[in-house]
């Protein structure tokens, strides 16, 4: 098909004319195309032009089981019949109270009540705000700081940009934000040579210890991303074990940010499994309604809801509110993911599948220009460098990732490299052979990066 007279094209043209995208600079849509999708099917989507690439990144980490869906859409489509959304504050519904009751049921033990919100970063707004309030309606105000990872990330709101550590993100916005206590990262892939990412993880709980005895008494929460820093590296569940620990020690909250890593993508329905631990608050959010539609709920404990319950003059209640909290639309999408994960057996396919992954990415060990090669359960990411003696980072500047992910769209796969590190987290009906294209898509564009 003629480029200039294709679908694409004139989609790309109207596109660019009105619209803003994210974490985007426009200005490379002069060279780079847009790609304007019309469908999708399973884990494949499908341009304008009918031109198909494998979603090897879940549409930004959310799809679960597969474009379009029948069984969420067939849900939701029943949904549409009887409401479409009601204010949440005085009034409820069905779906919501169905997904709190389910919620609670599957997530780690303690965490008994749900406050709904409509995405990601507005869970963590939540969580932090949440915790800081809980401490000062108990005479504690003088906690108004948290501690983070350093190289984490939660989201791009305000509160949740403040206790994240990407420059990228931050930088510009940094006189707007709080400034949060960094600890040192467990990620295992900064740990001295001979030293296991058990021992790399004890160590960084000690250091972490260092930071509490200085800092509780003005420390609301801990933060993290359990086990799997999405845009830093992966780390050893004792470090969860320890955290849980500390916190209970020092008196300071433990949020438990599973936005992408919760709903199986780790081996387990939730990451903070793998260390039997339960959190202060856990963040959910992505993968809650399949992918379909946005929606996040902050899950906590009794002993948190009680310090907001009293008399309306006490003056103690959550203030907090998105207009479209509770959405059943988006309830009922949730419900039938969490069905699905009933009826199939998710988990178990997940683990072969990601053992799949790992075989097929095994080779890249040896490259030259990897650094790393990194797995927990369905996420795998493979860090490219200059040399991989020395691990010396390829300049910002030179765009290598953007490389593999342009050499992606020719080869009908969506990757979507964070800096120079291409990561895997494709949706759980992906079968062996579409994990086999996408590697094999993945090492080719790795090669054309590092070329020159």
């Amino acid at each position: 098909m003629n480029p200039l007279t294709s679908n694409n094209r004139a989609l790309a043209e109207r596109d660019l004319r009105h619209l803003w995208h994210p974490c985007t600079q426009m200005h490379d849509h002069l060279s780079i195309p847009m790609v304007p999708i019309v469908r999708g099917e399973g884990a494949w989507l499908i341009d304008a032009d009918g031109r198909r690439y494998l979603d090897g990144i879940s549409s930004w980490w959310t799809n679960l089981f597969g474009h379009a869906n029948p069984r969420i859409g067939a849900a939701l489509k029943a949904q549409l019949d009887t409401l479409e959304h009601v204010i949440f504050a005085g009034f409820t519904h069905e779906p919501a109270i169905e997904l709190a009751e389910q919620l609670v049921r599957i997530t780690p033990p303690g965490l008994d009540r749900v406050f709904l919100a409509d995405n990601g970063s507005a869970a963590i707004e939540v969580a932090l705000k949440m915790s800081f309030h809980y401490w000062l309606n108990q005479g504690h105000g003088e906690k108004t700081r948290f501690i983070a990872l350093s190289g984490s990330y939660h989201g791009e709101t305000l509160g949740a940009l403040s206790v994240s550590d990407v420059a990228l993100y931050r930088k510009t916005y940094a006189p707007l934000l709080l400034t949060p206590i960094l600890a040192p990262s467990p990620d295992a892939y900064e740990r001295e040579t001979g030293e296991s990412p058990e021992q790399f993880a004890s160590r960084r709980l000690g250091e972490l210890r260092s930071l509490l005895e200085r800092h509780a008494h003005e420390t609301s929460a801990v933060i993290v991303e359990p086990l799997v820093q999405c845009a830093g590296g992966m780390y050893h569940p004792s470090y969860l074990t320890g955290l849980r620990a500390l916190c209970d020690e020092f008196n300071v909250h433990f949020i438990a940010d599973e936005i992408a890593v919760g709903f199986g993508r780790t081996g387990t329905l939730f990451a903070c499994e793998q260390a039997g631990v339960s959190p202060d608050f856990m963040c959910l959010s992505k993968g809650l309604t399949g992918g379909f539609l946005p929606l996040s709920a902050v899950l906590t404990t009794t002993q948190v809801y009680e310090a907001f319950y009293a008399e309306y003059n006490a003056g103690k209640a959550f203030l907090h509110s998105h207009s479209y909290t509770g959405n059943p639309l988006a309830c009922r999408a949730a419900l039938a993911t969490l069905q699905i994960f009933r009826d199939e057996p998710v988990l178990e396919r997940n683990r072969a599948l990601a053992a799949h992954l790992a075989r097929r990415l095994a080779p890249l060990r040896d490259h030259p220009n990897v650094a790393e090669v990194r797995q927990t359960g369905m996420i795998a990411a493979v860090e490219l460098v200059q040399n991989q003696d020395t691990r010396q980072p390829f300049p910002a500047d030179e765009r290598r990732g953007l490389r593999v992910y342009l050499h992606g769209l020719e080869h009908g796969a969506l990757l979507r490299p964070l800096g120079n590190v291409v990561y895997f987290m494709p949706p759980y009906v992906v079968t062996e052979a579409e994990i086999d294209h996408l590697v094999d898509v993945a090492i080719a564009g790795i090669q054309h990066a590092v070329r020159g």
